[in-house]
């Protein structure tokens, strides 16, 4: 490395970090990423001659790109993703572990000489507003402009990150390298102790873009822990109602379950004065203000969706946030250089290229005999938030937006009804850690079944989940004006399998009467009634059938069972609050 490499970095730190990097790697190039238009410009056009971006139609679509992952590496791998701590217990039970050494030993290995023929991208960036208190800085070396691209448009990118950092050590190390995209040298791997991540044989975004999943959630929940606040996977919106009050709540769904179509939704037509804004659409680092509530900010300067099933019934601010400077990933390439996936708005082109690049036809079969899709079902976009037209326009204040509502979420066909209240603060806590969901094409194993996913964060809690579980209790005692804790099931169905709620913008009525329900005192009310499980709407309160309310105390006794097999997995360590906000419910459902 010559001097001049070095001219835009001051930090001490930084310097002989990267001295260590380069003389693993051994690069062929170093770029030192300053986040200009000209960088993006230039680095957009490498990636056009090199094949790793295709220019999509630019009258049509402006700034737009598309992506092809390698067909072996088309999601988060959650098998081969490790917490790697000195002790094993302090991973916990649902995280895969490895030692630190061991890990380093293993992974450095395949980083040994790894980018002789490539360049090395130093990507410095801030997760949160430039300026908030609650930013963390981080800096992703990598050998993808591709993930250089992505880390443009989902963090504060280049010279403002090493503005921000100045002299101080205080800063997340990740090193990511796509290697030879190999299954059996795949790992990401992450030492929450020491606040580094390594990531090799993968170019899928969720294993790649580390300041993601990777800092914001992993490594995050554990600072969380050890300072204080809290690193969520969640949503965060506000409602403004007719008379311009605008309260803020947040939200946690797994990937795919309808997060960011709630958090961009747009009021239905029979709710007229109600506005949504959007805060954030996936992440919320929440702090305990001065006034006792909590505030949240969203650490993220875009938005990494899921295409298939995004259409303008589903989400139109989402179409409209991607029809400029947006990066595609897996998707439909159509003749006229748009592109398109299943669940599109357009039906499918009568030929088009398929997102592995292969011609295809909506004819096509598989070996299966079934019909061939298009577009990968975990495909994605990439699109900045100043692109969405609902977005909050104090999204990135510094301190963040006060929550006054928290939501749990899953996707449950028969069990949970349509919404209800958490009695207290640790009631709400075991509604979370009882979350469990279908799983979904963006997450590892098979698809339709039914997991345990407390707080969604199973994939994403960088410590033992048992202490994550008491860091929330332990929150509870702090705050001391907290917000009220629901859980909502948009997705429960009749005996046919159809769906009893229409979803989508009705939703905005079911957050209507969570929002009303925070600004009271004490929930028994005209607007509620105590059920086993909590509170639920007084009949009539919310314009809904019964059956979305039913309760059946058999198929929820099973469901306590279920919960036991989960929780015995933390043995001693599990909280007692939770184990005695369960046998209140069991108590509650036989008497």
């Amino acid at each position: 490395m010559t001097n001049s490499v070095f001219d835009s970095i001051q930090n001490p730190y930084l310097k002989s970090w990267l001295a260590e990097v380069v003389a693993l790697t051994t690069p062929s190039k170093i770029h030192i990423c300053d986040g200009s238009e000209e960088e993006k410009a230039e680095l957009t056009k490498e990636a056009l001659a090199t094949g790793e971006l295709l220019e999509l139609n630019q009258e049509k679509l402006p700034g737009c790109y598309l992506h092809r992952t390698n067909p072996n590496d088309v999601a988060r791998v959650e098998n081969l993703t490790f917490i790697c701590t000195e002790k094993q217990e302090n991973a916990g039970p649902t995280n895969n572990w490895m030692s630190p050494q061991e890990a380093k030993d293993k992974v450095n290995e395949i980083l040994k000489n790894v980018m002789t023929d490539r360049t090395m991208y130093v990507v410095p960036y801030i997760m949160g507003p430039a300026n908030s208190p609650y930013s963390l800085i981080g800096i992703e070396i990598t050998d993808s402009i591709y993930v250089v691209l992505n880390m443009r448009i989902m963090t504060r990118m280049g010279k403002v990150a090493l503005d921000r950092l100045g002299n101080s050590d205080n800063f997340s190390k990740g090193i990511h390298s796509k290697a030879d995209v190999n299954p059996d040298r795949r790992f990401i791997m992450h030492f929450p102790e020491e606040n580094l991540i390594l990531s090799v044989g993968s170019g899928y975004g969720g294993n790649v873009l580390l300041s993601k999943k990777c800092l914001a959630l992993r490594i995050a929940s554990y600072l969380g822990n050890k300072e204080g606040w809290l690193a969520e996977h969640m949503l965060i919106l506000g409602v403004e109602d007719p008379q311009g009050k605008i309260t803020y709540i947040a939200a946690a769904f797994p990937s795919a379950c309808g997060k960011t179509n709630l958090a961009m939704l747009v009021p239905p037509s029979s709710m007229p004065g109600y506005k949504v804004w959007t805060v954030g659409d996936d992440i919320a680092w929440m702090h305990i203000g001065e006034d006792g509530r909590l505030y949240a900010i969203n650490p993220e300067n875009g938005f990494f969706g899921v295409a298939p099933g995004t259409n303008s019934k589903t989400n139109p601010n989402a179409v409209k946030s991607i029809q400029k400077d947006t990066i595609y990933t897996n998707v439909v390439l159509r003749n006229d250089g748009t592109v398109w996936w299943e669940g599109h708005d357009d039906t499918a082109p009568e030929t088009a290229i398929d997102w592995t690049g292969a011609a295809w036809t909506p004819n096509d079969k598989d070996t299966d005999g079934k019909p061939k899709k298009g577009a990968q079902a975990n495909s994605r976009f990439t699109a900045p938030a100043k692109n969405c037209p609902c977005i909050a326009p104090n999204w990135e204040a510094n301190e963040g937006v006060p929550i006054s509502a928290i939501v749990f979420g899953g996707r449950r066909a028969n069990l949970s009804p349509l919404v209800y209240e958490a009695r207290n603060w640790n009631h709400g806590v075991y509604m979370g850690a009882t979350m469990a969901s279908e799983r979904t094409a963006a997450q590892y194993g098979l698809q339709g079944e039914v997991r345990r996913d407390p707080f969604a964060m199973l994939p994403f809690c960088g410590y033992n989940m048992a202490d994550y579980f008491k860091h929330w209790i332990e929150m509870g005692k702090r705050i001391t004006n907290p917000p009220k804790i629901f859980h909502v099931n948009w997705f429960r169905q009749d005996k046919d399998g159809k769906f009893l709620w229409p979803g989508f913008g009705e939703n905005l009525k079911v957050l209507k009467w969570a929002i009303e329900q925070s600004d009271k005192s004490n929930s028994t009310s005209e607007t509620a009634i105590e059920t086993p499980i909590g509170f639920m709407p007084s009949p009539g309160t919310i314009d809904a059938i019964p059956e979305l309310f039913e309760v059946n105390r058999e198929e929820w006794l099973k469901e306590i069972e279920s919960q036991n097999e989960f929780f015995d997995k933390f043995g001693d360590a599990f909280p007692q609050e939770l184990k005695q906000e369960q046998e209140a419910l069991k108590q509650k459902l036989t008497s």
